[in-house]
């Protein structure tokens, strides 16, 4: 088929990689004009970094990233909030915190027409009679078989998969990051992370190596009300630094560099829910089809998931009708449970609800504990709430041949 990916973020480089070689005619679309990363190191679960090892990519991920052990949230006087380790679910289960530049990096160097992307085209418009689709310059494009809109939380592509957009709306929370160089960081296998009621979260997630730079890193996130991050400034760099001290004393050496707001990045969330994701030859995935706060840690699975089923249901369905529908069922269930949950935790750690963060305090510590409990929080933490895998985890460190998916799996295997 000849297909257009808009978008070349994760969801669009891995959709570029996995449908050219399945003998796809691609061509990618991307507004930026040039290639490069956005966003703040991510912590890849178990279901992601499977995708990578299907994909042959696997090892070289591991190389660029931090292998992450364990999650750990307190108070600043100590409690403790959250305490989940990987190894709890399963022998051997790890995440893997990573910067956004080494994820673009190496998925980059998989595709093989990544020199070929159409950079500096912000397409605007999808036409679903002629299968065509329109840049902000009026220039045209198609018609093509299949469209995929991988452009992100604030999709132009979304609003044209008509009927099927449930929900589109900003949270009110957001944040600010950025990666700091810590060589000596004393814990690189943890996701540290303090709460002072549910107005302030402090995240340091170490995330391995950065393209172009030497050393180790960490990202800092520090959260913040929406209209906050949008008119953050040199002020607020002072006043974030000022809050953290108060609350984290230990990083505060590694922030006493930053005194000018553009130092930080800023990120401001969008919960969507689509009834389904595509219409005619349109099919939304990654963020654009179900963004969501970033308190699960999700967005980059879900993307290299996503990317993943589509190239499965193409390959196996003779129509790409049936193909769209199967690729519906298969990530309906897990794709729902990660917003639903999304939406129930981020007041828990991200609102000005203050007797939220009173119960959080008291009742995870002891829930996490609880044997039936701990159980749904680890699946829930490492990303198979929900999830059919299309290949036992045992296996995923065998690359497919060519690349291409197997078609025959799409059953799953029962976490």
């Amino acid at each position: 088929m000849k297909i257009a990916i808009v978008g070349y973020g994760t969801a669009g480089q891995a959709s570029a990689i996995l449908l050219a070689a399945q003998g796809h005619e691609v061509t990618v679309f991307e507004k930026s004009p040039s290639l490069g990363p956005v966003g703040a190191g991510f912590l890849l679960q178990p279901t992601g970094l499977a995708v990578l090892d299907r994909m042959g990519l696997g090892d070289q991920a591991l190389a660029l990233g931090q292998r992450i052990d364990q999650l750990q949230g307190h108070t600043p006087r100590g409690r403790a909030v959250m305490d989940m380790r990987y190894a709890d679910r399963r022998e051997g289960c790890f995440g893997l915190g990573m910067t956004r530049g080494a994820l673009f990096e190496l998925l980059r160097g998989a595709h093989a027409d990544a020199r070929r992307v159409r950079t500096g085209v912000r397409i605007t418009r999808y036409d679903d009679e002629t299968h065509e689709l329109e840049d902000d310059a009026g220039g045209w494009h198609g018609p093509f078989d299949l469209v995929v809109a991988a452009d992100g939380a604030h999709s132009a592509v979304r609003p044209h998969c008509t009927g099927n957009v449930r929900r589109e709306s900003l949270y009110r929370w957001g944040a600010v990051w950025c990666l700091l160089r810590i060589d000596d960081w004393p814990d690189p296998t943890t996701l540290l992370q303090r709460y002072a009621g549910t107005r302030a979260m402090i995240g340091m997630l170490p995330v391995g190596t950065r393209p172009g730079h030497e050393g180790r890193w960490v990202t800092f996130y520090w959260s913040l009300p929406g209209d906050q991050v949008d008119a953050f400034d040199d002020a607020g760099v002072a006043a974030m630094k000022a809050a953290v001290h108060g609350i984290w004393p230990g990083i505060s050496p590694h922030l006493a560099h930053l005194e000018h707001a553009d130092q930080l990045n800023r990120a401001r969330y969008r919960d969507v829910v689509l009834r389904a994701p595509h219409h005619g030859r349109l099919v939304v995935i990654g963020d654009a089809a179900h963004a969501m706060s970033p308190q699960l840690g999700q967005g980059v699975n879900m993307a290299l998931l996503d990317a993943a089923a589509l190239a499965d249901a193409l390959a196996a369905h003779a129509t790409l009708e049936t193909a769209l529908d199967a690729y519906r069922r298969q990530r309906h269930a897990h794709v729902r449970i990660y917003q639903r949950m999304s939406r129930w935790l981020t007041p828990l750690f991200q609102s000005g609800y203050t007797p939220l963060g009173w119960c959080r305090d008291v009742a995870f510590g002891p829930l996490g504990r609880a044997p039936g409990a701990r159980g749904a929080m680890l699946s829930i933490l490492t990303g198979e709430a929900g999830h059919r895998r299309t290949i036992p985890l045992a296996e995923s460190g065998k690359p497919v041949e060519g690349i291409t998916l197997d078609a025959q799996s799409t059953q799953g295997v029962p976490p």
